[in-house]
């Protein structure tokens, strides 16, 4: 793994808690994305060479919806960018992880992503990110 790519916060008002963000950063967002195959909404903040990305749920089914009627408002993964996402899914099941995605499927921010299950992380969900090419 190469570095983190940016942390993951579940929020249930992307307007409100973008203004939130504002206020606390010091910035404004740089970009919004839906990903309607996950039923999200998602805005992106930098924070020096980091990122900070807000998801809002589009749908009372989708996983942040999930999430937030389970734990509420807050940090729901920590991302790490990978030069080969494949590679690494194979490495990580190879160790005894399990991962949620067997094939990298395609997320926000122009990239390849995939998960690790939260029991075989001390609870907290992993995304693996690949720049798409």
């Amino acid at each position: 793994m190469n570095k983190i790519e940016h942390l993951g916060i579940a929020v249930k008002d992307l307007k409100e808690s973008n203004l939130l963000f504002e206020k606390l950063l010091g910035a404004a967002h740089y970009k919004t994305e839906e990903v309607a195959s996950e039923g999200v909404n998602t805005s992106f903040f930098k924070v020096g060479p980091n990122k900070i990305e807000l998801l809002e749920a589009t749908k009372p089914d989708s996983p942040i919806a999930k999430f937030i009627e389970k734990k509420g408002e807050g940090i729901h993964h920590i991302a790490f960018e990978v030069t080969d996402i494949k590679a690494e899914i194979a490495r990580l099941k190879g160790e005894g992880f399990t991962v949620l995605n067997e094939e990298p499927k395609k997320g926000a921010d122009n990239k390849w992503v995939a998960f690790l299950h939260p029991k075989t992380t001390n609870g907290v969900l992993i995304e693996l990110c690949q720049e798409m090419e």
